[in-house]
């Protein structure tokens, strides 16, 4: 990549031009059981460089507002969550959910100064136990999220969140590039209880992996071919939504996962990490192996605001003795944080320049992912009324699948068939 290519890809703030894209989806912005009860202390919240306020109204609506009153700039974090509103702890200033301010004690009787001290806010809906918000025009908002997970019980799905010390990018690119697994992830991934007993831990060790990738209306596939029996070949196939959505390949009856990658500011993100099945709740013991960290989640750092246990300041605990005995390959425990110690050491943002990133065939599917989001960012300048890709919701509703085929068998028609609207069909794993 070019600087200029580079600099509008890893800048998401306001003004920005990719920053402009984003904010034409729905965002999640932070978990419902943050702001679990009306009139809830607020919730201080960084979303797409903007610094923002989240909480429940008295009538249970969720809210996010500017952070910072317009009267005298004080951080609404400090104010009285009360009323259908926030009362600024300086002055009594109140906004509610809207950011209309509706009431100014010193000027009781004066309706104007009420107009005048308005504030930004966004739009929010409920969904997946995910508080998201709208951020774009407001003549724009598309229709809420439809991935797969978001339509479900709330029985069959399990979300968290991590603070990830890293641009956003890097961080997404990780979930694209699916020739990974079998080096950062080998060895503990077979001792993992989301991925036991799986047929595909056997192919899964096969390191040479060739890839096909194809553009969708929903953003890319990439199809991860590997030894599979005799007669027939393993295929990962993952999937890339538009701008930051990411499904993992499942492996046997274990839930599928995915992620959403959110920058919060150009050098920090949320690594959003979900389970789900389509076709029955989590059990008991999957859900208690979860909220414990397993799996595509992690453990936090006590009283942090959901920043990992193993995190820079400590080395991400890294155990030289444990990757020298094999038991895990970079000597970091735990699937999350092997991929996030690996992106952070790249430094805030990644240099993509030339003389620092030698690309393989292997990263087709980031370059494709890049060109898309430079490609939409350009044309959102040129026209900033067009549609960016995959803006419509229903194009959202697709699946991961690992499966073995014939090698005569071509795996995008399979692939068509089966995974492009996973409504009604079976889960493809192995």
């Amino acid at each position: 990549m070019d600087k200029q290519m580079s600099e509008t890809l890893v800048r998401t703030g306001p003004g920005t031009s990719l920053g402009n894209v984003m904010r034409r989806y729905w965002v999640p912005i932070l978990l419902s059981r943050e702001i679990a009860e009306p009139d809830c202390p607020p919730v201080r919240v960084q979303i797409l460089g903007e610094k923002l306020l989240a909480f429940r109204d008295t009538d249970g609506h969720p809210a996010l507002i500017y952070e910072f009153c317009s009267h005298r700039g004080v951080s609404l974090y400090f104010g009285r969550n009360e009323e259908n509103g926030v009362r600024c702890g300086y002055h009594g200033v109140k906004f509610d959910r809207h950011g209309h301010c509706v009431d100014v004690p010193s000027l009781p009787k004066n309706r104007e100064a009420c107009k005048h001290l308005d504030i930004a806010a966004y739009p929010c809906i409920e969904r997946a136990g995910i508080v998201w918000a709208y951020m774009g025009p407001k003549d724009k908002q598309p229709e809420p999220p439809n991935l797969e997970w978001c339509t479900l019980p709330e029985s069959h799905v399990f979300v968290s969140k991590r603070w990830q010390e890293c641009n956003y990018l890097q961080a997404m690119e990780g979930g694209i590039d699916t020739s990974h697994v079998s080096y950062t992830h080998a060895y503990e991934v077979a001792d993992d209880p989301m991925h036991q007993h799986s047929k595909a831990l056997k192919y899964f060790a096969d390191g040479n992996v060739i890839f096909e990738v194809e553009q969708m209306p929903h953003g890319l596939t990439m199809f991860g071919r590997r030894n599979g029996e005799p007669d027939s070949y393993y295929w990962r196939v993952t999937q890339w939504l538009f701008p930051w959505y990411t499904l993992i390949p499942p492996f046997g009856d274990h839930p599928l996962g995915g992620h959403a990658w959110i920058p919060m500011d150009d050098h920090n993100c949320w690594a959003w990490s979900i389970n789900f099945h389509p076709d029955r709740p989590l059990t008991p013991q999957e859900r208690q192996a979860l909220s414990e960290g397993k799996g595509i989640h992690c453990p936090y750092e006590p009283g942090s605001n959901f920043r990992p246990l193993a995190n820079k300041d400590n080395d991400y605990l890294i155990d030289r003795r444990a990757q020298k005995g094999r038991l895990t390959y970079t000597g970091v425990f735990g699937i999350a944080m092997q991929d996030t110690s690996l992106q952070e050491s790249m430094g805030p943002i990644q240099d993509r320049s030339d003389e620092a990133e030698k690309l393989l065939p292997t990263d087709r599917a980031i370059v494709m992912a890049r060109r898309m989001l430079y490609d939409s960012a350009v044309a959102n300048t040129l026209t900033p009324d067009a549609d960016p890709p995959a803006v419509n919701a229903n194009r959202q509703h697709v699946r991961a699948a690992g499966v073995l085929l014939p090698r005569s068998q071509k795996p995008q028609v399979w692939a068509t068939e089966n995974l492009n609207d996973g409504k009604g069909k079976p889960v493809f794993s192995v």
